[in-house]
């Protein structure tokens, strides 16, 4: 409720509020809730792992008939470990939006959005009922359209914020259908209770796959996994600390959050669990080429979001739950680090974000350009860095699960390639070699990187992605999966060798990428190849905006517009214009008979009061 308070705070306090005391009191609010989360945490370790388990209902929320949702909070391992992640990241980047929205018009109502943000996603991860879910998931998809659309002046932001709702809205409505199911086949939506019918449901596999298609389309648009990935890229033209907040730690891994939470259901579906898997796969693989030919940094990092969530759904897709979970903590460490980092660049260069104008900054930032390089390392998954640890697991995990899971494995191998190429390619751009003129002419050594409050939240970050990681390293220590397993036991359970294997292919792939970035951007040896037709299909992200306007806002303005044309001109239009016409022309008839003339009004009522007679004597 903190983040809560801290929104309504800031709204009615108005202009009586300074810019850089909303700043404060956003930032303040969200630590409470990590104070809490903390609480939580701890209180929990205290007790055995049977009890770990807390459901507290308020009231009754809703209610018709034999159904009842209650507004409750639940309270067990899986809920606290998304708390202290969504919290804790979230209080530093709040923080450090402190300095970076300094002298913005609307502060006030960008913290308001913030702390609003936060509260919407608590809200989610704490729901003790898939409605009280849906109302968080809900919330969580307009304060995001709030806040890409933050510059209402660009409509390239406002374009973004509509596109981000409007695709959101798809995976919302698949997953308000599945609701409707669970409703008419289990008379709940509570966890416990959903959960435990489920057995029930296997006598008509067609309900338990609709089901878990519905949650599957909720958690695809959420988390922008194909199909419906298209919105994140342009997601970008929020703020910086936006796309941190919304892309590294919150709204994006609602989608694993929901997969892993009710795991009975997929669990239920095989084979929509293992298409989960399948298009985390295909996603981490796409996202990572189209990654190779972006030239703005923060869609770069946006694309190794969808990647890196891809591995989240790869492992959630196979069973290994822990795995997903704790690669969603080490990413948000690492990818916020990553936004942040780039933030400070933008900041310097004047809200510049082509990298084709950056260059030689390394020499301008050394700590900034430090902390870029441990976040690059960690998304790549090099020890002792924190993705590897986590990314590699899931990939062992993949091993597990027969010959789709050796598919999905190679998949995964090859975005670690991938993702060695386009993060050190955007590293070695940005801060390597000569001092571009661009930004030798607007950065400005002797001010330093950026305000502290800018540079204190990376440096934290910059330690979380290098140490985060070693909390559990699979298979000698396993705390992570040990605390999680209580409300999601494992499918997959790799051996030693799978998870050596997982390892040194992962690292070597991820070398190489390296080692190729090095040749072609770091040491400038050689000339990057360029295919005109694959260059082509990669820098419009394989046509997919290109399709969907062609299938259904061309086809839908086609149809408008015949509706215009041929319906509503003729008949609605035309109509009323016909019966104004009509009445004007009765009208002038009628004034005709208005003669003044004494007799005609005698023999008009005279005529009337026959016609009566007549009828009157007929009817009779």
């Amino acid at each position: 409720m903190a983040p809560l308070a801290g929104a309504l705070l800031i709204s009615l306090a108005g202009n009586r509020l300074s810019r850089r005391g909303a700043g404060i009191v956003a930032t303040g609010s969200v630590v409470v809730a990590f104070a809490g989360a903390l609480l939580s945490f701890f209180t929990m370790l205290g007790k055995p792992a049977h009890e770990r388990s807390d459901l507290s209902t308020a009231w009754t929320w809703l209610g018709a008939g034999n159904f009842h949702a209650g507004m409750s909070v639940l309270v067990d391992p899986l809920s606290v470990f998304m708390m202290l992640v969504v919290s804790g990241v979230g209080a530093l980047i709040v923080g450090y939006s402190i300095g970076y929205m300094h002298g913005e018009a609307e502060e006030r109502r960008f913290f308001a959005y913030m702390a609003l943000f936060v509260f919407s996603m608590l809200l989610l991860v704490e729901s003790g009922n898939l409605l009280l879910l849906l109302a968080g998931w809900g919330m969580v998809g307009l304060c995001s359209y709030l806040l890409i659309g933050f510059n209402q002046e660009r409509p390239a932001a406002v374009a973004a914020a509509k596109k981000a709702f409007v695709m959101n809205a798809i995976g919302d409505g698949t997953m308000a259908l599945a609701l409707f199911l669970l409703i008419q086949h289990t008379r709940t939506l509570d966890y416990a209770t959903t959960f435990a019918q489920v057995g029930a449901l296997d006598n008509n596999r067609w309900v338990v796959n609709l089901i878990a298609l519905g949650l599957l389309g909720g958690a695809v648009a959420k988390s922008a996994q194909l199909p419906l990935q298209t919105w994140l890229p342009d997601a970008m033209e929020g703020p910086t600390p936006v796309s941190a907040l919304i892309h590294a730690a919150t709204m994006v891994t609602a989608g694993v959050y929901l997969i892993v939470r009710v795991h009975p259901l997929f669990e239920a579906a095989p084979k929509v669990q293992d298409l989960a898997a399948g298009l985390g796969a295909a996603t981490l693989l796409l996202a990572g080429l189209i990654a190779l030919v972006q030239t703005d940094i923060k869609r770069v990092i946006a694309y190794s979001t969808m990647s890196q969530i891809g591995y989240m759904f790869l492992g959630a897709g196979v069973g290994a739950y822990s795995n997903a979970m704790f690669h969603l903590m080490t990413h948000a460490f690492f990818k916020a680090l990553l936004f942040l980092a780039a933030g400070i660049v933008i900041h310097a260069l004047a809200n510049e974000q082509d990298m084709r104008r950056m260059g030689g900054l390394g020499r301008l930032m050394p700590f900034t350009r430090w902390m870029f390089l441990i976040g690059s390392l960690a998304l790549v998954g090099l020890i002792p860095f924190s993705g590897f640890f986590s990314k590699d697991s899931i990939l062992a995990a993949a091993l597990d699960r027969g010959w789709y899971g050796d598919v999905l494995f190679a998949t995964g191998v090859a975005g670690a390639f991938l993702t060695g190429l386009y993060t050190f390619r955007m590293y070695w751009i940005v801060f390597g070699g000569q001092l571009s003129p661009f930004a030798r002419e607007h950065a400005h050594p002797g001010h330093g990187e950026g305000p502290r409050t800018m540079l204190w939240p990376v440096g934290v970050l910059g330690l979380g992605a290098l140490v985060a990681g070693w909390i559990q390293f699979a298979p000698f220590w396993h705390p992570v999966s040990d605390f999680l397993s209580v409300v999601a036991k494992p499918l997959a359970e790799p051996s030693g060798w799978q998870e050596f294997a997982a390892s040194a292919l992962a690292m070597g792939f991820g070398l190489a990428g390296i080692g190729v970035a090095w040749i072609y951007y770091g040491a400038r040896r050689a000339t990057a190849p360029r295919i005109a037709a694959l260059q082509r299909v990669l820098e419009h992200k394989f046509y997919f905006d290109e399709a969907y306007d062609l299938a259904f806002y061309r086809a839908s303005a086609a149809f408008a517009r015949f509706l215009l044309r041929d319906v509503e001109a003729p008949l609605v239009h035309g109509t009323t214009a016909e019966i104004g016409d009509t009445a004007a022309f009765a009208a002038r008839r009628l004034r005709n008979t208005q003669t003044g003339l004494l007799r005609t009004y005698a023999l008009a009522m005279a005529g009337s009061l026959a016609v009566l007679a007549v009828v009157f004597v007929v009817v009779r």
